[in-house]
């Protein structure tokens, strides 16, 4: 028993005052110092404790409701006390007094409701970045012969939600990723990118082309938007060292090759998914080294006093370092310091990277001559 006791020590039950609760009563103690120490100097009989009613509005702003409770409770205990000093409670002290209770009163349902809704603002919140959580699967650090790291980067701290979406799977045709942007945020974006990613995991395993996958995303995204929605989509794949991309509408991967960037631009433009894109694939013959960054529109459109952050200049030196977590991490960090921390737009970031054959690599055949091959 007494090793119990002293493993666990006495809680008082009491949890901390949140910041803004802090910083509620801590104005509303201040108000109320104020007016007590002009009361004070002003002498009998007293002029200025109807200024005290603002002592729980201004707590009711920030606090709990609880909080402006007491500070309602002090306000109007402290206004009868000055009221009381003159020996004979007058008609306008009185009326004072009795405003300063009906204002607590009022600013304590304020703050009620206030604290309701915020519980649940932050419920909603909560479930949105858990839904969007299991939308986007963590990824790497290795998926088939593949060095592979995803990140997202929220616009704002407190809404984490929107459509980008990214997944890389080890198929039979070798490992395919898919980034994604969907149009619009919130809960209706989380949907879409969620119906996009389901059928994406599963049509990259029976598919050999790339281009069959693109036909399918794109019913299943035209069953399931209205007219002007649409989902920008990158789909890439690596068989051998062989690096196949189609493109529907999306910013162009970047290649990184021994100090250089290279936008894999598409052969030809393709319309997102949702409007029937017929694309044609670009390949390109990997390195070991390659890196391969697969981005979303936020990162182009990431700009401050209107200049944009330059990417393609700075992609060399902050993702060509360390494992491709820690280029994602420093890419992160330089876009987050550019902005000054303010983003227009969510961002989703997949670098993977080449190492080289491996044992048992097989021919390195594009998806697009495969599918002919079959045809």
């Amino acid at each position: 028993m007494l090793s119990l006791v002293r493993t666990h020590p006495f809680q008082s039950g009491r949890r901390p005052l949140s910041p803004g609760s802090r910083a509620g009563l801590g104005a509303a103690v201040v108000l109320l110092a104020i007016v007590s120490a002009v009361e004070l100097a002003d002498g009998r009989p007293a002029h200025y404790i109807a200024l005290m009613v603002g002592a729980p509005f201004l707590a009711a702003a920030l606090a709990s409701w609880r909080v402006v409770l007491g500070v309602g409770v002090a306000a109007t205990a402290i206004g009868a006390a000055f009221a009381l000093c003159d020996w004979s409670i007058s008609l306008v002290n009185g009326v004072n007094v009795a405003g300063i209770a009906l204002a607590s009163g009022i600013a304590v349902v304020v703050a009620s409701m206030r604290q309701r809704q915020a519980e649940q603002i932050a419920e909603l919140s909560k479930l949105a970045a858990v839904a969007q959580q299991a939308v986007l699967r963590p990824l790497g650090p290795q998926v088939g012969t593949l060095s592979v790291a995803g990140r997202y980067i929220s616009s704002t701290a407190t809404a984490e939600i929107g459509g980008d979406l990214y997944e890389a799977v080890d198929t039979p045709y070798g490992v395919r990723m898919i980034i994604g942007d969907v149009r619009g945020k919130g809960l209706d974006a989380v949907r879409l990118a969620s119906i996009v990613l389901g059928s994406y995991r599963h049509v990259a395993y029976e598919r050999a082309d790339l281009r069959a996958i693109v036909a399918d995303l794109d019913r299943a995204v035209a069953r399931s938007v209205g007219d002007e929605d649409f989902v920008t989509a990158a789909l890439v794949e690596e068989r051998g060292g062989t690096l196949t991309i189609v493109n529907c509408g999306h910013p162009a991967p970047l290649l990184l090759r021994r100090g250089a960037v290279i936008p894999l631009e598409p052969p030809a433009p393709a319309p997102p998914l949702g409007f029937m894109p017929v694309v044609r694939p670009r390949v390109e013959r990997l390195e070991p080294g390659d890196r391969l960054l697969l981005f979303t529109d936020g990162l182009g459109e990431a700009r401050r006093d209107g200049e944009f952050f330059p990417t393609a200049d700075r992609a060399w030196r902050l993702l060509g370092h360390g494992t491709v977590g820690d280029g994602l991490a420093s890419l992160e960090t330089a876009l987050v310091e550019w902005v000054h921390g303010r983003l227009d737009d969510d961002i989703a970031l997949v670098l993977m990277e080449y190492a080289g054959p491996g044992a048992g690599a097989t021919a390195a055949v594009p998806s697009w001559e495969v599918g002919a091959a079959e045809s």
